[in-house]
């Protein structure tokens, strides 16, 4: 696929991985529409940092996933679509687990039926590895078992039996990507790289949940080349494709390799109140990233510890507002 004027839409193009998938279609000749969460401020999330003229080359689009006109205004006209908008948030989860199905999986939905009627030629969906649960064998592969752990998990599970469903129903070209813990700029300072960079950054003390459970870490310029090439490859569509690094590290030993990385001296501690509820808390991920290599000829280049040095880096000189993009819905 060509992707010089190519008309694209992108749902949660104001959050973490939303921003740089923008940026990236940009750079590479795309048309590209991002659809945002509207807001009052006109706060377009982390597409505010985007250089100028990468920003003026975007028409954005405010409303609200769970807004089925909107969602097809959005459509209207695009030949690809890549839906990452989802109220993201686990702990939210807990606390608005209606909001959290609204958007999540009533979302999905319209975006869906809006891609049928206007006859795109690919939509890429995008899941998450928490839709595994705490994993029952390593690696993980697609044909892994589907495990709700928490309201949001349900809800994202939901979403992709969705997609799933207008593949085989109505032949819609779709294909869902399922990224596992993506990290790098800009990711809110809700993901556990972050949490431990600006409390590293801010004192000596590390205060986290639950320091066993493991996770594959992924970085971002990684993950939207994943998506890339899921949309530019024709035997991605009506597949569940890993996107995931193929290793794993426990939060306690992430913690303390950011420290040595930052060079400074900290402390790690475990706080209660920061753990999930016991049946909630998923112990372990790992990929399998058999698929993504195979399929969309696909493997991540940046290693952990370079992606966590470029992380604190940009964390570092971001300090004075890096909470400014915290809004757990990333429409």
């Amino acid at each position: 696929m060509k992707w010089s004027s190519k008309r694209t839409l992108v749902t949660g193009a104001g959050g973490f991985i939303g921003s740089h998938l923008v940026e990236r279609l940009v750079r590479n000749g795309a048309s590209v529409r991002a659809l945002v969460k509207y807001s009052g401020r006109g706060n377009v999330g982390w597409l505010d940092d985007l250089e100028p003229e990468t920003l003026r080359s975007i028409e954005i689009v405010s409303g609200d996933l769970r807004d089925a006109d909107v969602v097809l205004r959005a459509v209207q006209s695009c030949e690809v679509v890549f839906h990452l908008g989802a109220m993201i948030s686990i702990p939210y989860s807990y606390l608005n687990p209606t909001e959290t199905a609204a958007v999540n999986f009533m979302g999905t939905l319209n975006i869906l039926n809006a891609c049928r009627t206007v006859g795109v030629s690919k939509l890429i969906h995008t899941s998450t590895s928490e839709t595994y649960g705490t994993a029952r064998y390593v690696p993980i592969d697609e044909q892994h078992p589907l495990q709700a752990q928490s309201p949001y998990s349900a809800a994202k599970i939901g979403a992709d039996k969705l997609a799933e469903s207008f593949f085989r129903s109505f032949d819609l070209p779709v294909a869902t990507v399922r990224p596992f813990n993506t990290y790098g700029p800009r990711q809110s300072a809700r993901g556990v790289i972050p949490t431990i960079v600006v409390q590293l950054l801010s004192g000596s003390m590390v205060k986290l949940g639950s320091l066993a459970p493991t996770r594959d870490f992924t970085f971002v310029e990684d993950t939207t080349q994943g998506m890339l090439r899921a949309a530019e490859v024709s035997a991605s569509i009506g597949r569940v494709i890993n996107l995931g690094s193929g290793s794993e590290i426990s939060v306690g030993d992430l913690a303390r390799l950011i420290i040595r990385l930052s060079g400074k001296t900290g402390e790690v501690e475990q706080q209660l109140d920061r753990i999930r509820p016991e049946k909630s808390e998923v112990e372990r991920l790992l990929a399998d990233n058999t698929l993504a290599r195979e399929i969309l000829g696909w493997k991540p280049t940046v290693t952990l510890e370079d992606g966590l040095l470029r992380t604190i880096q940009w964390v570092g000189q971001r300090m004075g507002n890096y909470r400014r993009a915290q809004s757990g819905y990333v429409i």
